[in-house]
């Protein structure tokens, strides 16, 4: 059977773009459709710099290509990484790589491509921007690795998202944040949401994570405490959020937002039971996604009425 037979035959991954051609089998390499999880966070930390610094539409435009290169790159380098993985795993197996849709060498020039956009993006920003993208790069390629030798890979996945809204607010003004602590508070918020929920999506790879030697939080602990350890983190998740916001000085409909991204964290986490995944395709995209655009919502509209 021929690469592209193959391909086309295979059952398709969640998430995916359906359809033909280049630009779309380069989408469906990263999932671009998850792009919907952080970027709205990395413009939250855009619309609260705007409050100690001008903004305009160049700006906005790089940090969304910032962004956006910085996770092609990321997501491209993991699934060259992962691809004797994936091909393993049957509910990965159908993914551009192992299933012959792409070749490595494609996907190494697209990462590659990305990685030199993404520095391009730092440098039209401003000089810390610069100076601060190959660690923020390192990090999120480091991340492909993590799951080979601990269980808290997850974490380090949320590391590396909660680099968006720090980077959106530093793109926009400059420097750090004043007080010093919002912006760590901020960064709490993502790493632990994100962690979370990626916890609730190693639920389906249990069994294959224990018999390839792979690490997580469910492979390790089991089902049910791990569902425990991401309402814990959903916890830290809305403290932390509550924190950034009396840094940033945030008003009535920051904390509102926030209020909604608790209810729905917890709407999330009614979804997944130990002994019942038929809902978490819903838990870990649908809702995830609704909680960062809902967030970024309140935001905004309290910035344009002050």
């Amino acid at each position: 059977m021929t690469p592209g037979k193959d391909a086309t035959t295979a059952v398709r991954e969640g998430q995916t773009l359906r359809g033909q051609g280049v630009l779309l089998r380069h989408a469906n390499l990263v999932r671009l459709p998850h792009t919907v999880f952080a970027l709205p966070f990395a413009l939250v930390g855009v619309v609260l710099a705007s409050y100690v610094a001008p903004i305009t539409v160049s700006d906005v435009v790089w940090v969304v290509v910032a962004f956006t290169t910085a996770r092609f790159a990321a997501m491209g380098f993991n699934r060259i990484v992962d691809r004797e993985i994936d091909a393993r795993n049957p509910r990965t197996k159908s993914r551009e790589i192992p299933s012959g849709a792409m070749s490595v060498r494609e996907a190494g020039v697209a990462v590659t491509i990305a990685s030199l956009v993404f520095f391009v993006a730092a440098w039209q920003l401003n000089t810390l921007c610069l100076v601060l993208a190959p660690v923020a790069l390192a990090w999120v390629l480091f991340y492909s690795y993590t799951k080979r030798f601990t269980r808290w890979s997850h974490l380090v996945l949320g590391i590396g998202l909660s680099i968006a809204p720090v980077g959106g607010y530093i793109a926009i003004s400059g420097h750090w944040s004043d007080p010093w602590w919002m912006l760590i508070a901020l960064a709490i918020a993502v790493a632990t949401w994100v962690g979370g929920f990626d916890i609730l999506y190693a639920l389906q790879d249990v069994s294959f994570d224990r018999e390839n030697g792979l690490y997580s939080v469910p492979s390790t602990f089991g089902e049910a405490n791990a569902l425990g350890i991401a309402r814990v983190l959903h916890l830290a998740t809305v403290a932390a959020l509550a924190v950034a916001g009396a840094g940033a000085g945030a008003g009535v409909l920051y904390y509102i937002g926030a209020a909604v991204a608790a209810a729905l964290l917890l709407y999330e986490h009614s979804l997944v039971k130990a002994n019942d995944f038929t809902r978490l395709d819903a838990a870990f995209f649908t809702m995830n996604g609704v909680i960062s655009i809902v967030f970024l919502g309140f935001v905004f509209v309290e910035r344009l009425l002050r």
